[in-house]
């Protein structure tokens, strides 16, 4: 047998993973990201690996949930989190206790006010998204510091926020008390409405840098200075402008803050965001994940396979990437590497894992309820289009770990790492009523909202059943810290957000920069997508997948519809896009929280990442140009959109690792290019043979003849697999494995002697 490479060298310092709820540290670009969804802290840190834990933390039930694997985020902790999120601003102290328990009592407050606002109908829409805000806020400016290290716990500092305190106060109840006044004097606003807007977009700011980053305020910046300096802009940019009185009324009294993107997450988001922190602290994240072993587990290169499972079975329930990353990886990321995946690839595919969680049903990231509200299209319809993409997305990426397996002789799993369908089944069966029923409500058009309450009272309900998943009082306080938490980042982005959607009514700027799209690539959907997909990155450096989606909304979907597209093709296209900051290097916000995680490089994490994600770039263009999105339509057009759509993913994930059953050779590679071309821009190439040859093809088939070669290409991978195996000479890797020294055959072990794998032993040969 061949002999294992030696351990990866990795010259870059690791970094930690940060809990779900705070900044996620990572040694890439300055931007912090922010989970945009529950999730409870991972107990994985630097330093010595853990390897994959089982059991729910070191508290032990005495139940059939100590079977399950360790993903809800208990290990470790042992004081409360509304002490823990105190304690990480504030240090030990009296001072710390004071502000966790006004920390534990926001919260709770927060939380049983959107319970009421979702029970009660008739609350005025607005004064929601004012009561929301103010509690968010006042809890980012308790537990975000202004300054690193001792800076943000001195006396000023804590002067310094007490003042924005009362600010956030302030102008939150200033809208509310003079409501009627204001009401009637609008467009004739006075000087002192002006002036309490100016202040509430300075308070926002603040909050934005504390918690999203600098570089989303610089954003911000930009635009309110663009709709101020309109008439000094030539040519068609240019407009009449707005004082900045127009401007801070605007923000404030009209569609802007409280817009209607907060409005999506007051309304809808928070309800999903307590049921995954409700699944998460009853253990059913662990169910889940556990599950997702049991079924991939003893595959080869299972354990990657468990982890895009459990990580696709987790995010469908929580809705953020980063959140997913840091409460499944410290389970799923250590196993990987056990059987031989190297650390960065380990962190790369939670990554990619992590971030299809966004857009797969039930539950999709808080940009799937915004598109919902902005096209009038019922969520449950919206659902009913995104799940085929969104399976379509995960198989190129088990495709892509299988591959990597194969191509460097990973491992198996051993049978003691792996929990039985038997242990899993038994301590957490009752998890699946919840997530059923969930998904029969919104595929019945019940409002999300109640379908999300109807979903967290089935879980309280099947939880306090049984003694392994019970909730004590202590518990559900640990709830609504850890929802209240989760939701800062997203409720201020999408506030900050709608300053940029008001700028962008404002000053006509949607219109103008459709137009241009429209004009400068001559009316060309492939080239309208890649700027897109190249717009969708740069914002992404600065803002969170939520806003980055809003903002493209606004820009970009209007110059898709012109181009024929739908309305909700040409948004899910959008969506789809935002998502890459969490796996797109140099952003890469995911991936970098995954490589805190493994103690990997954050840049290799990050295009390992951006590899096994490629279906964020291609789905889209199936999107584009074929039926994929229309279930409504007729069958047999879908079938072909579907079958040719996989067909083009797996031949382009084999031309991308050169490898399938056998290492690629060059021409075969180009032909697998060709084939997946073919099939994903036919129409593009119909118009290339009517411009150049004066001939009329229709673009099926284009569809035909690439699904036909990419056919043959991979029946010729299996024959020629077989007919080496036949011989004797089992094909070995396409490439050197790290450290000059050739991989075994894929489904033996890794080896158990001297070679090591990134520091931890590999899995014994089956």
């Amino acid at each position: 047998m061949a002999e294992t490479p030696p351990p990866e060298r990795d010259d870059t310092p690791p970094a930690d993973p940060a809990p779900a709820g705070t900044a996620v540290g990572h040694t890439g670009p300055s931007t912090r990201p922010r989970p945009e969804g529950p999730a409870a802290p991972g107990p994985a840190g630097r330093g010595e690996d853990p390897g994959p834990a089982t059991g729910r933390g070191k508290r032990r039930t005495g139940t059939s949930a100590d079977a399950l694997p360790d993903v809800d985020g208990e290990d470790g902790h042992t004081e409360p989190a509304w002490r823990r999120v105190a304690s990480a601003r504030w240090g030990e102290g009296p001072l710390a206790t004071a502000v966790g328990v006004t920390v534990l009592a926001l919260a709770a407050a927060l939380t049983l006010f959107q319970l009421y606002i979702a029970l009660r109908a008739g609350f005025d829409a607005r004064q929601q998204r004012l009561i929301h805000l103010m509690f968010v806020m006042v809890l980012v400016f308790l537990v975000k510091p202004p300054l690193k290290g001792k800076a943000g716990r001195s006396v000023p500092a804590l002067v310094l926020d007490l003042a924005l305190i009362a600010g956030t106060v302030a102008v939150s109840f200033y809208p509310m008390v003079l409501q009627a006044e204001l009401a009637s004097r609008a467009g004739a606003y006075t000087e002192t409405d002006w002036i309490m807007g100016l202040v509430a977009m300075l308070l926002l700011l603040e909050a934005t840098r504390r918690t999203v980053g600098m570089i989303m305020v610089v954003m911000v910046a930009v635009f309110v200075f663009y709709a101020w300096i309109g008439p000094l802009i030539p040519g068609q940019f240019g407009h009449s402008g707005a004082t900045i009185q127009r401007i801070a009324t605007h923000s404030y009294l009209g569609d802007g803050i409280y817009g209607m993107t907060l409005g999506v997450v007051v309304t809808f988001v928070f309800v999903f965001i307590l049921f995954g922190a409700l699944l998460s602290k009853t253990g059913g994240g662990s169910f889940f994940v556990g599950l997702a072993y049991v079924l991939t587990g003893r595959m080869v290169g299972g354990p990657a396979k468990g982890a895009v499972l459990g990580s696709a079975l987790m995010g469908s329930v929580s809705g953020s990437a980063i959140a997913n990353v840091v409460s499944t990886g410290p389970f799923t990321i250590p196993l990987m590497k056990k059987v031989g995946y190297r650390k960065h690839d380990a962190a790369g595919v939670e990554a990619a894992a992590s971030t299809g969680g966004q857009i797969l049903p039930p539950i999709m990231g808080a940009g799937a309820f915004i598109m919902a509200e902005r096209t009038g299209i019922p969520y449950a319809d919206i659902v009913k289009v995104a799940i085929i993409p969104a399976l379509m997305y995960f198989g190129v990426m088990f495709l892509f770990v299988d591959i990597l397996a194969r191509k460097y002789g990973i491992g198996l799993a051993k049978d003691s790492d792996l929990p039985t369908l038997g242990a899993v089944m038994k301590a957490g069966w009752h998890f699946l009523a919840p997530l059923i029923l969930l998904v029969v409500l919104l595929l019945q058009y019940v409002p999300p909202t109640q379908a999300g309450l109807y979903a967290c009272g089935a879980l309280l309900v099947v939880a306090m059943l049984r003694a392994g998943s019970r909730l004590s009082v202590k518990d559900f306080l640990e709830v609504f810290v850890l929802a209240a938490n989760s939701t800062l980042s997203v409720s201020v982005a999408c506030a900050v957000a709608g300053i940029i959607v008001g700028m962008v009514g404002l000053t006509g700027l949607g219109l103008v920069f459709s137009d241009v799209l429209v004009t400068a690539f001559a009316g060309s959907l492939l080239l309208t997508l890649l700027m897109v997909a190249l717009a969708s990155l740069v914002m992404g450096i600065g803002l969170p997948v939520t806003a980055s989606y809003v903002v493209l909304a606004v820009l970009a979907v209007p110059a898709l519809e012109e181009l024929g597209l739908a309305v909700i093709v040409a948004h899910m296209i959008v969506y789809w896009y935002s998502q890459d900051s969490n796996v797109t290097p140099p952003v890469a916000f995911a991936a970098f929280a995954a490589a805190g995680i493994a103690n990997a490089s954050p840049m290799r994490s990050g295009l390992s990442a951006w590899k096994f994600a490629k279906g964020l770039y291609l789905i889209p263009v199936l999107m584009a140009y074929s039926a994929l999105m229309a279930v409504e339509g007729p069958v047999s057009n879908l079938a072909v959109a579907v079958i040719s759509g996989c067909i083009a993913l797996a031949v382009a994930a084999m031309a991308l690792e050169g490898h399938f059953l056998r290492p690629t050779m060059l021409v075969e590679r180009l032909a697998l290019i060709l084939a997946a071309a073919l099939v994903m821009i036919a129409p593009e190439w119909s118009a290339l043979f009517r411009a150049a040859l004066s001939m009329s093809v229709d673009p099926n088939w284009f569809v035909f003849a690439g699904s036909v070669l990419g056919v043959v290409l991979i029946v010729l991978q299996v024959v020629n697999h077989r007919r080496d195996k036949a011989r004797g000479a089992a094909p070995g890797p396409v490439a050197e494995a790290p450290g000059g020294t050739a991989a075994p055959e894929a489904g033996t072990a890794a080896g158990a002697d001297p070679a090591e794998r990134d520091g931890v032993h590999a899995s014994r040969q089956p």
